[in-house]
């Protein structure tokens, strides 16, 4: 008897060992992403890309490895996607609008400018049909989409007070390429295209009025306040998706469990920012206003009027390659399945 059960045994071992032997070879591989973000690590994005980037290497149990490179560190943020894509980097952590140069079509995933009015909207076009579209656009530049950061409005950075349309006439602000010039530029202001590392020193020179750069508890981190006291809050123009982007092929060669563990971290970022900004941006503006800084709400009706502007300039866009019609034919589609636009 104890020989039939030591036979068994053994042959149970065997069996395990059998097939478990490729997960086993596997599981001692150490894969290893070279990701950068345009973050600073002090900022409030920047700490959640740090969690993310923890919760990945504790999530794989150390197998898969982030090298996280803030600041744009390696090369400017307009260029992390070619880098990731050529194999510089692996990972892009910036946004889609940064590549509108490239194919109009990356505005629709990038900055949906005079649409949606929360995070949480702009998931749900996402994950409800909108994936599939936005991946194909990634795929034809040899990138991955794995997910949006999405932080909400963002707020503008002012020298003066911008308390509606009005006050746009001649505003020279800091502006990322892409429709947003062009919105801006058709009611009266004067967009300066720029890197998002020259613009604390671009205010602090006087060569720009303002800045889009951040919401508002991201643009405290970067300092703008110590330089200017306007802002504009809650936003109203602008609420880019930040995104994860990885170089196709090195995705395509990690093992599932692996992609697995970064789209859920992913989902988890994407939670945790727009569920954190909510916070940081209430308790920023508390801070700012005790400390001098004048805080301007548009009124419904200028709020409107950017809203008409910013959906108007869709349809050019929209008309540049097929890419582009497709992402705007489907975002007003989910817009008016929201309510959002009208029939």
């Amino acid at each position: 008897m104890n020989t039939m059960k030591k036979s068994l045994t053994s042959l149970l071992v065997a069996g395990m060992v059998a097939g478990t032997g490729f997960a086993a070879v596997a599981a001692d591989e150490v894969y290893t992403l070279r990701i950068q973000t345009h973050y600073a690590p002090e900022t409030v994005s920047g700490k959640l890309a740090g969690q993310f980037v923890d919760d990945i290497q504790t999530m794989s149990n150390g197998q898969l490895k982030i090298e996280m490179f803030y600041s744009s560190s390696v090369v400017k943020s307009v260029e992390t996607f070619d880098a990731a894509a050529t194999g510089i980097l692996d990972g892009d952590m910036t946004g889609g609008a940064y590549q509108t140069g490239k194919n109009p079509a990356f505005q629709f995933v990038g900055d949906i400018m005079g649409g949606y009015d929360t995070p949480w909207q702009q998931y749900a076009w996402l994950y409800n049909g909108g994936f599939e579209a936005a991946n194909n656009l990634y795929n034809k530049y040899d990138m991955e989409l794995i997910g949006w950061w999405v932080y909400g409005q963002e707020s503008l950075a002012s020298s003066k007070a911008i308390k509606g349309i009005a006050d746009l006439k001649d505003f020279k602000f800091r502006s990322p390429p892409g429709l947003e010039t062009e919105i801006f530029a058709s009611l009266g202001a004067k967009p300066i295209v720029m890197d998002f590392t020259e613009i604390f020193t671009a205010l602090e020179t006087g060569i720009i009025d303002g800045a889009d750069a951040s919401g508002l508890a991201n643009n405290v981190g970067l300092g703008l306040y110590d330089l200017v006291k306007h802002a504009t809050y809650p936003g109203f123009h602008s609420m880019p998706s930040d995104h994860l982007a990885i170089n196709k092929a090195k995705w395509d060669a990690l093992p599932e469990h692996l992609k697995r563990i970064i789209q859920v971290a992913m989902q988890k970022l994407a939670f945790q920012t727009a569920m954190t900004f909510e916070i940081k941006n209430t308790e920023a503006a508390a801070k700012l206003r005790a400390a001098g800084v004048t805080l301007h709400n548009w009124s419904d009706e200028d709020r409107a009027t950017f809203r008409t502007a910013a959906q108007n300039a869709w349809q050019g866009w929209a008309d540049k390659t097929p890419e582009a019609r497709a992402l705007v034919d489907s975002h007003v589609k989910f817009l008016t399945q929201l309510g959002l636009i009208q029939k």
